[in-house]
Order: C-alpha cells, then structure tokens, then sequence
C-alpha cells in the first residue's frame, strides 16, 4: 500500500468499525449533549484540538459537542472539576502533560488524582518541543549549547513558562541528562518568557509550535527538536536524541479523559466515534495545520502516556526538589 492511499485505508477501516453493531449498553449512549472541558484558556492548543474535535463528535454522536474553558491552576481547575463530575459519560476533560504529569509532582495541594479519579478515552494529537536559542548565544545546536554550558558553568541562562510547568521541566531534565548546569528563569507565560529570549536576556528556553512564527521571522534560533523523532512537516531540526543527549524524548500531548467509574460502554463509544472523527481528512489536516500530529488508538495508549509522564516527572522533581508555585 503507498502513503498516498493509507490515510483512505485508515479512513475507510474506522468508518467500518464504526458500523460495527455496538453492546446493547452501549447503544443507548449518548442520549444527551456531552460537555468537553478545556481547563486552559481560548485559543491555545488544548482548545484548538478540542474545538476541532468537537463538531465532527457531535455529528457522529448525534448530540451537541460543548467545549467549556474553566483554566486556572495549570490544569488542576478543570481537571478537579471533571474529576468530581457524574461518571456518566457526558462531562470529559481534554487533559494534557501537565494535568496528567506534571501537576501531580509539583503542586503541593493535589486536588485530583490522575490516575485513580479518572478513565482514560483516547490520545488525540502529539506536538513537539523545540530547543530555542536567543541569536546572540555562541552555539548553532544541541551539542554547541552543552558544550558552551560545559565550558562555563552555571553562566547560563532558561526561562519556562513558570516554576513546575512542563517547559522548567523539560529544561531540567535536559540538564540532568546532558550533565551541565544552568540557571532557571521563571515567567508567567510563554509571551514574556520569548520576550526577553528576543532580546538576549535568557539563553534559551523549550517551547511548542507557537513560537516557531519567531524562528521564522529570524529573532531566535532553533538548535534541535526535543521529541524522538524530527518533524520536517513543521520544522526539521535534528532531535536531541541523535547525538546531544542519547534517549532524550519529550512532546506535548492532548487526551480525552471521563470521570473514573463512567460505564465502560460509554468509553468505548467515545473511543470508537474518537477515532473515526480523527481518521477524516478535514479533521487531521486541521490538526496539522496547528503544528500537531494526529494520534488516536484504543484507551491503553493513553494511559501508557499517563503512566510514562508520571514517573519521569516524579523521579525528577523529587530529585530537584521542584515546587510549582503557590
């Protein structure tokens, strides 16, 4: 089969399952509009793919698809209030690594359990993270970067979105693997954090497919991709695993999640409808054209993401005592 004719293939198996004849329990559900909580504000990725998502949902489902911003706290407004909603299948949270990884192992007050409270549904899209550095540091890449560290301790400078999110982490993560030391920045926010890289007061910072229109414009440098594997389609810039730092691997991730204890029927229509809605054309080149890659898969998938975010993140900020802040 060529590359030309699998996304039709793909297409053409989910609508096919999709047909299937579902569980008895299952085909009373949905009888009612579903509510998608996003707990970030409009307008950023997990909204994005959640409003993407939503209306080809509701055409399968056959009820309104409703996505309900409630941000605050890094996630843990939503994801606490999804946590306590009926597990019926009609309230679900679109969660990411910092509801489902990076909250529960630096927020002192917890809220919610990620695990325990929650039923997983379906990973809905993966996006890189990008090593950025301001024009003005001595280093063309990955390797430059470390060795300049290497050379002078403790001299330079990351910034993050603040104290415990998913981009100090990322950064710190990267120093323990590359074995240098250098000094964290915390912002409030990925605007002024870019801010100060543009003009040279921090070194670099890890960032997603937003601030790529900076690279674009000539105002910072991308050194290296953070995931696994390069993503020409966005930027094509080596990985950090190729020879910087062996086995580094770190995405963005967005996942659908219901309130532990919803009926297993009600997730595996949820899942089932998911998968089809991501297989249609329209809906993955949207995904796409927001810099992410569409995933989809059974609920296992998810929560193997889950269960990796968990313990990376945990080992790490209790080895560097990281608190996020009050």
């Amino acid at each position: 089969m060529n590359n030309r004719s699998f996304p039709a293939a793909l297409l053409f198996a989910a609508m096919f399952a999709a047909a299937l004849p579902l569980p008895l329990a299952a085909q009373s559900f949905p009888g009612q509009p579903i509510k998608l909580v996003v707990p970030f504000p409009v307008g950023g990725g997990v909204d994005l793919v959640a409003r993407i998502v939503a209306a080809p949902l509701s055409q399968l489902i056959g009820q309104p698809v409703v996505v309900e911003n409630r941000s605050g706290a890094g996630g843990a407004l939503g994801a606490t209030a999804v946590a306590q909603a009926q597990p019926d299948g009609y309230t679900l949270l679109i969660g990411a690594n910092s509801t489902h990884g990076t909250n529960p192992s630096v927020q002192v007050k917890q809220t919610y359990d990620p695990v325990r409270d929650f039923a997983p549904v379906i990973l809905l899209s993966t996006s890189p993270l990008f090593l950025l550095s301001a024009n003005n540091l001595q280093a063309a890449s990955g390797e430059e970067l470390i060795a300049l560290a290497r050379r002078s301790p403790g001299k330079l400078n990351f910034g993050s979105y603040g104290n415990g999110s998913i981009t100090h982490l990322t950064a710190e993560l990267f120093n323990s693997m590359a074995g240098i030391q250098t000094n964290h920045v915390p912002y409030r926010g990925s605007a002024p954090a870019l801010t100060d890289l543009v003009a040279g007061r921090i070194d670099f910072v890890f960032d997603g497919v937003s601030a790529l229109g900076y690279v674009k414009a000539g105002s910072i440098r991308a050194l290296a991709t953070a995931g696994a594997k390069r993503v020409p389609a966005v930027l094509d810039r080596p990985t950090l695993a190729e020879g910087a730092v062996p086995g580094f691997d770190i995405s963005l991730w967005f996942g659908m999640f219901a309130p532990a204890a919803t009926p297993r029927a009600a997730l595996e229509v949820l899942n089932n409808r998911l998968n089809v809605a991501l297989a249609e054309p329209p809906v993955r080149l949207a995904i796409e054209r927001i810099g992410m890659e569409v995933a989809g898969g059974d609920s296992l998938t998810l929560s193997r993401r889950v269960d990796a975010e968990l313990r990376r993140w945990g080992t790490l900020t209790r080895e560097k005592n990281i608190r996020a802040d009050p």
